[in-house]
C-alpha cells in the first residue's frame, strides 16, 4: 500500500501561488487563508501529468468520457450511491458550475437561499447575477452551529424563491449535516418547488463518527431536485486545474446548467485537469483515506492549543479542513483582531466578515498543511497575539 508524507515542507512562494502571492500577506506571514492545502498531490497524480506532458502536443479536447465514469466511480464507491456517466457533466470548476444553475435554473430577480455564514463566491454569484439573497443564518448553540428550520421553510415559502444553494460540509463552519437534517431540508424544498444545488467540494474530509451523505442520495425525490457539484481540488490539492463535475439525475437541471457553461464557451476541458482528476478519482483513496486521518491529527493539535488562548473558542469542525474560530471574547473590532494575527502573530488567518455580517467575530483558518508548519503558526499565536 502506498504511504504519502503528509509532513513533508514544501517551498511554494515563487510559484505563482495565490495562496502566498505578497499582495495578500508579507512574506514574513504564515498563510492559513484560502483552501488550498500545503500537501504535495499524490504521487499518481504527479506521473499521470508528467507522462501526458512528454507527449509534447496539447491541442483541443474532446468531452472526457473517462472523466465522467471517474466522477461517477467514485461517488459510488465511496458514498454508496447509482450515479451513472451520462448523470456527470464538466464544468469549470465548483463556483462555475454553480454560476451556471443560478443563471440556468433561476432569472433575474429571483431569490437564492443560502445558509450564513457563508463562503463569498455564493453571495457574489447571486448578486452580481441579478439575484436576491434569501438568508437563512445558522444559529451558534453551545459551541455548535444548528438550522433554523422555521427561518428556512420561511425563506423557500417565497414564491420568489426559486434556489437553494447548499454547501455541505459546510464552509466556514465544518457542520456535517445529518442524515434527519438533509431530508428535513430536502422535504422543504420539494414542497415549495425549490430546486438544490448542492456544493459537495469538501465531500472527502470529515471527522469521527461524522459522515457526508450525499444530498441527492436522500431519495428519489430528492435526486430529481438536486444539481451537485464536486472535484478532487480539496482532496488532492488540485484546485489551480479548475475542472470539476455537475451531477443531476434530472436531465433538465443538468442540461439547463450546461447550457449556460456552452452559451459562455466555457465546456472545454483542461488538458491536465482532466488527467489529474482521473488519476486521483481512479487511483488516489489510499490518499483520501490518509489525509482524512492526518488531518484529525492537526485538529486535535488546533484544539488543544486553542483552549489555552483567551478570549478564543473553537467551533469544532465535523468536517473540511478550514477551522472556524469565535474570537468575539477578545472584546475586539475585526480590524485589530486581524492585526494582530497578521501583524503580531505573522499568522495570516481570514477575516470571518469575509463570509457576512454573521461572521463578524470569526476567523477561519485553513489548517491543511504540515505539522510542523500548523505548529509553528499556534506557538507564534501563542507568543505574539496578546503582545
Amino acid at each position: 500500500m502506498r504511504i504519502h508524507n503528509f509532513d513533508e515542507l514544501v517551498e511554494r512562494r515563487g510559484t505563482d501561488s495565490k495562496k502566498y502571492h505578497p499582495a495578500f500577506y508579507p512574506q514574513d506571514v504564515i498563510p492559513m487563508w484560502i483552501a488550498d492545502a500545503d500537501f504535495l498531490s499524490p504521487e499518481p497524480v504527479v506521473r499521470a501529468i508528467q507522462e501526458r506532458a512528454a507527449h509534447g502536443v496539447y491541442g483541443y479536447t474532446h468531452t472526457s468520457e473517462r472523466m465522467k465514469e471517474a466522477a461517477a466511480g467514485w461517488m459510488n464507491n465511496r458514498f454508496q450511491m447509482n450515479v451513472r456517466k451520462e448523470q456527470v457533466e464538466f464544468c469549470p470548476g465548483v463556483i462555475g458550475g454553480v454560476i451556471a444553475a443560478i443563471r440556468g435554473l433561476t432569472k433575474p430577480g429571483d431569490k437564492i437561499a443560502i445558509q450564513t455564514p457563508a463562503y463569498p463566491p455564493f453571495t457574489d454569484g447571486i448578486l452580481n447575477n441579478g439575484r436576491r439573497i434569501a438568508e437563512n443564518p445558522l444559529v451558534l448553540q453551545d459551541g455548535h452551529y444548528e438550522i433554523d428550520f422555521e427561518g428556512f421553510e420561511r425563506q423557500c415559502r417565497d414564491p420568489r424563491t426559486k434556489l437553494f444553494i447548499l454547501c455541505s460540509p459546510h464552509n466556514p463552519t465544518g457542520r456535517v449535516f445529518t442524515r434527519q437534517e438533509l431530508k428535513r431540508m430536502t422535504d422543504i424544498c420539494l414542497k415549495n418547488d425549490v430546486v438544490i444545488a448542492s456544493d459537495e467540494i469538501h465531500c472527502d474530509i470529515t471527522y469521527g463518527d461524522h459522515v457526508h451523505i450525499p444530498t441527492a442520495s436522500l431519495s428519489e425525490e430528492a435526486a430529481m431536485n438536486t444539481i451537485f457539484f464536486i472535484s478532487p481540488s480539496k482532496t488532492f490539492n488540485l484546485p489551480g486545474f479548475r475542472t470539476a463535475v455537475m451531477i443531476s439525475a434530472n436531465d433538465r437541471l443538468k442540461n439547463e446548467a450546461h447550457e449556460i457553461l456552452v452559451s459562455n464557451k466555457a465546456t472545454g476541458e483542461n488538458i491536465f485537469g482532466t488527467v489529474a482528476f482521473c488519476a486521483a478519482y481512479e487511483e488516489c483513496g489510499y490518499y483520501a483515506d490518509q489525509m482524512k486521518e492526518y488531518m484529525a491529527g492537526n485538529l486535535s493539535l488546533v484544539k488543544k492549543a486553542v483552549k489555552e488562548l483567551p478570549g478564543m473558542e473553537l467551533v469544532e469542525p465535523e468536517g473540511t479542513y478550514l477551522f472556524w474560530i469565535d474570537v468575539r471574547g477578545l472584546g475586539m473590532e475585526p480590524k485589530e483582531i486581524m492585526e494582530r494575527f497578521v501583524g503580531k502573530a505573522k499568522v495570516g488567518v481570514q477575516d470571518g466578515l469575509h463570509f457576512g455580517e454573521a461572521g463578524r467575530g470569526f476567523v477561519r483558518m485553513n489548517a491543511a498543511c504540515p505539522r510542523a508548519r500548523l505548529e509553528k503558526a499556534l506557538q507564534q499565536i501563542k507568543e505574539h497575539f496578546y503582545e
